[in-house]
């Protein structure tokens, strides 16, 4: 119940601050009052992220996604270069890929990092179930997800790795989740039958090599 209250009081002092003029700042305590508790103070903090001017909202809300729809917690640099990747590209460009600070920033405090694993995770289990509720928020994630991590194996750099390999090298840092998990995001999402088609050969090279087992 302590962690609870911080968090809501943590939201709404955030989106407080967040507004400039005194005025809006006593319009938005008055909201905040009248919210109901927690889901109150994260529906207000996703129309704040919704509103972040130029790429960080789209950022924040595949953020989001990503934490939410992944199939095991991620760690920090492999959701960085996950938020790196552009569909369709030959190979990962590294100033495409944000910084970690940038990602928690976009998220408004949605988001936090577990300093000893070092993976990505949602500030409380309660968001969760906020974020699933609303079937409008994302749409088809794990079909996202999945162009992700099959234009990932798809890399040049990526292919012409040596299939023996015991681990994924340190530049490529989510090779090991791409191609462990690229089938079960294909798997969960209702359509992409035909991006599936598209990427079946290389998928089934990477789930049968060492980096699938």
């Amino acid at each position: 119940m302590v962690v609870v209250r911080f968090l809501l009081l943590s939201l709404n002092i955030d989106a407080i601050l967040g507004e400039v003029a005194i005025r809006q700042k006593r319009r938005k305590l008055e909201e905040m009052t009248n919210r109901n508790g927690l889901s109150g103070a994260y529906t207000t903090t996703l129309t704040r992220l919704k509103a972040q001017k130029g790429s960080k909202s789209v950022l924040g809300l595949k953020v989001l996604m990503w934490v939410l729809y992944s199939e095991r917690p991620l760690r920090a640099q492999e959701l960085c270069h996950a938020l790196g990747v552009e569909i369709g590209s030959a190979d990962l460009d590294p100033e495409n890929v944000p910084a970690l600070r940038t990602l928690l920033a976009s998220c408004l405090g949605l988001v936090t990092v577990e300093a000893s694993s070092s993976t990505v995770r949602l500030v409380h289990f309660t968001l969760q179930e906020h974020l699933s509720s609303d079937p409008s928020l994302f749409h088809s994630p794990h079909s996202k997800i999945a162009e992700v991590c099959l234009t990932y194996l798809n890399f040049r750099y990526i292919k012409y790795l040596s299939p023996t390999l015991c681990s994924a090298p340190a530049e490529t840092p989510l090779l090991e989740y791409a191609s462990v998990n690229c089938v079960k995001h294909y798997v969960s999402m209702r359509y992409g039958l035909a991006v599936l088609m598209v990427g079946q050969s290389v998928l089934t090279e990477w789930v049968k090599c060492p980096h699938g087992c």
